[in-house]
């Protein structure tokens, strides 16, 4: 941990240990305090990360972008989004209580990435059966890290709500983002900004809904520092609970 004279404490991730992500736990929790919808509290989550998380070497943020997804009934979003997702479909089939990956916080160095609706390619990821799911590399690794199934995320059973919600979930790692099939756009992305690392970690809701934190580091991590991330799922959960039927920031607030 390092304190700077000025703005938060900082942690470094390559020295990571369970006291640090206890704090960031503690820190978490609060983050739902006077705000008035899931998107907002997810904003504040992915700026907290983004601007406490640093390389101890050199002192700089050790993420080149870090964003909050959260799965959401195509119903439940807006006519912007609803045709996004629409759009991102193309020659498959709309399928009635279809799911997007929709884009609720995001943060990075690039100014567009800090606004969900300036993201060009994911801010509704419609997921309309199990076979899109498993073309898509990413998304299909990323469910399976977190220990869910493509079917509990397309599709949930009711019936395993209870135990999968009280479940431990895991965390998605990509220990080297350089050449790996499962992290896109590498002469776009992952190559100019350095991208050395790539993990996620969540879990599910009530509404059956999955919540994933992305973040794309700049730094190399192990399976060890990875797996701490874990522990921070249900401070996340409790932050954001509050808020399941309040989602999305009105116009004109948060990432608008």
């Amino acid at each position: 941990m390092q304190n700077q004279n000025e703005g938060p404490i900082t942690y470094d991730i390559t020295n990571f240990t369970i006291r640090e992500i206890t704090e960031y736990g503690r820190a978490v929790r609060s983050m739902g305090w006077g705000a008035s919808s899931m998107e907002e509290v997810a904003g504040r989550i992915v700026r907290y990360l983004y601007d406490t998380l640093i390389n101890g070497e050199t002192g700089e943020r050790a993420c080149a972008l870090i964003r909050f997804f959260k799965t959401q009934a195509y119903e439940g979003l807006d006519d912007e989004l609803k045709a996004f997702a629409l759009n991102m479909l193309r020659e498959n089939n709309f399928l009635p209580g279809m799911k997007c990956f929709t884009l609720l916080g995001t943060v990075g160095e690039n100014e567009e990435w800090n606004l969900r609706g300036k993201s060009k390619g994911h801010k509704a990821i419609p997921l309309p059966s199990e076979e899109i799911v498993h073309q898509i590399p990413m998304m299909r690794n990323l469910i399976k890290q977190l220990g869910l199934s493509v079917q509990s995320v397309v599709k949930p059973d009711p019936a395993l709500l209870l135990d999968m919600e009280q479940k431990t979930y895991g965390v998605f790692f990509v220990p080297e983002a350089f050449g790996s099939p499962y992290i896109p756009a590498q002469e776009e992305f992952a190559i100019p900004y350095g991208i050395k690392s790539v993990m996620g970690f969540g879990g599910m809701l009530p509404s059956q809904d999955i919540f994933v934190i992305i973040m794309f580091l700049k730094v190399p991590i192990s399976r060890e520092t990875a797996d701490l991330f874990k522990n921070l799922s249900l401070n996340i959960k409790l932050a954001v609970l509050p808020f399941e039927n309040t989602v999305f920031a009105h116009p004109g607030k948060v990432g608008h």
